[in-house]
């Protein structure tokens, strides 16, 4: 098993910068790839995935964020973190980190997903 917990959520204004933090515990050595989500109000059911980090260090980004978020992963600390600037009020939204695990003969294989945390960007 994995434990997420994000933290560094804020209200922030237009253009301002956030870096949003997740701890990671348990089994971390399992992790083969994490990433970034945000749920935006009134989307329920949906999260999308805004950068994406391997364990050889490979990132991905959203279009909507590319040149803007940098995702880094400090495995020493088992903390993934998310610098977000150029911040905008369609980034509103509560953030959550995941996990994927490989699946072996000790590890599950399954995605964990951390409680979210709130960014507001005010205009």
């Amino acid at each position: 098993q994995v434990q997420l917990v994000e933290s560094g959520g804020d209200l922030v204004q237009t253009g301002g910068s956030l870096i949003l933090s997740c701890a990671t515990s348990g089994d971390t050595t399992c992790i083969s790839a994490m990433g970034w989500y945000r749920q935006a109000p009134g989307n329920q059911h949906l999260r999308e995935l805004l950068a994406h980090i391997v364990r050889d260090g490979t990132t991905n980004y959203a279009d909507s964020v590319k040149g803007r978020f940098t995702i880094s992963r400090d495995n020493a600390k088992n903390t993934l973190t998310l610098r977000m600037n150029s911040l905008k009020p369609q980034d509103t939204a509560v953030y959550y980190c995941n996990a994927d695990l490989i699946f072996s003969s000790r590890c599950s294989g399954e995605t964990y997903w951390g409680q979210g945390t709130q960014v507001t960007v005010s205009s």
